[in-house]
């Protein structure tokens, strides 16, 4: 019990020094390579200062990276940690360039995207263009699409696309370049500026990164002001307590991922209806486990309870916008109870 106490006691950089240490020479160099200055000087400077970690230790922490390693069913993909790995290797003028086309519609090629636009949308920019233009469009998108288009026309406008498409032959490649290249800088970019959230949705998701204490006193003074805009936002706030309305399945997707350390000392502050919630869905083995690391916590702080609790919060929601979990917030959550 002392040796996974002393195991848990240890911060993040403290254990990658251990992994360092444990690790060839050589691989220790590769990894350096891909890290910044910032992060070898936090980790120099940590394991400078390690002095004796005892056999045992480093082999829980090995048998726990193995064990989370070899669980995680699910790895994590968001536009914003897509934008910080290119903004590694690329400038960032070819990074912007990069996440706006994918920010856009979907599909591979301009016409793949412009098959997945509304079709009042196109047909709204397209009729302030030349007929032999929107009749070059119009051959290059999906069939279907480009009716739906051609029938939001003007009709005088439609019959002339119609006849330009009937005596279209093969275009140029600079001039289907030409087209492509206005379609992006006049349609396509902005169309992405103009596809904003709502800013209830940005607010909501600024207070779910707030700590217990800020929360509160952000939401009263919201309530004495604006009280249908707290509840609102409170609405569409996913806190840790929700977690009891996650289904079994999206708990043990939420499991194969966490990080089990962290996830103990959320459920340290929880509700019992929240910590039933994990642990009805974890083995017993692994149930057994994550209580005796709670236990050995003893006294903790609610300042790291709550941080632990808004990673477990932002980590259900990337889950949820990758589509491997489902989150059921506010009237929509329907009638479940904390216990």
């Amino acid at each position: 019990m002392e040796t996974r106490k002393d195991y848990i006691s240890l911060s993040g950089a403290e254990r990658v020094s251990v992994l360092l240490l444990a690790l060839p020479d050589e691989q220790v160099t590769k990894i350096f390579g891909i890290m910044d200055e910032a992060e070898i000087r936090e980790i120099a400077q940590t394991m400078s200062n390690l002095g004796k970690v005892s056999a045992n230790v480093v082999e829980i922490m090995f048998t726990d990276f193995v064990e989370q390693i070899s669980s995680t069913g699910t790895l994590i993909g968001t536009f914003e940690s897509t934008r910080r790995l290119l903004t590694k290797a690329l400038p960032k003028e070819k990074v912007d360039s990069i996440m706006e086309e994918i920010s856009g519609p979907a599909g591979r090629t301009m016409w793949d995207k412009l098959s997945n636009i509304n079709e009042e949308l196109l047909a709204n920019y397209l009729r302030n263009e030349y007929p032999q233009t929107i009749a070059v469009v119009l051959t290059r998108i999906k069939a279907d699409h480009a009716s739906k288009v051609l029938s939001l026309l003007p009709e005088s406008l439609s019959m002339e696309v119609i006849m330009r498409m009937l005596k279209i032959e093969n275009v140029r490649r600079e001039i289907l370049d030409d087209i492509e290249r206005t379609l992006r800088t006049e349609f396509m970019n902005n169309l992405a500026k103009s596809s904003k959230r709502d800013s209830y949705e940005l607010v909501a998701e600024v207070f779910n990164f707030f700590d217990r204490a800020t929360e509160t006193k952000f939401i009263t003074s919201l309530e004495e002001r604006n009280f249908e805009a707290a509840e609102r936002i409170k609405n569409l706030m996913f806190t840790f307590e929700d977690m009891v309305k996650l289904d079994p399945g999206s708990i043990q997707s939420l499991l194969r991922t966490v990080d089990k350390t962290r996830l103990a000392m959320a459920l340290k502050g929880a509700s019992e209806g929240v910590r039933e919630s994990f642990f009805k869905n974890m083995s017993e083995r692994a149930g057994k486990i994550m209580r005796e690391d709670m236990e050995s916590m003893g006294m903790v702080r609610v300042r790291d309870v709550d941080e632990a609790q808004s990673y477990v919060v932002a980590l259900a929601k990337e889950l949820a916008n990758s589509g491997d979990i489902v989150i059921r917030m506010g009237a929509d959550a329907g009638d479940e109870l904390i216990g």
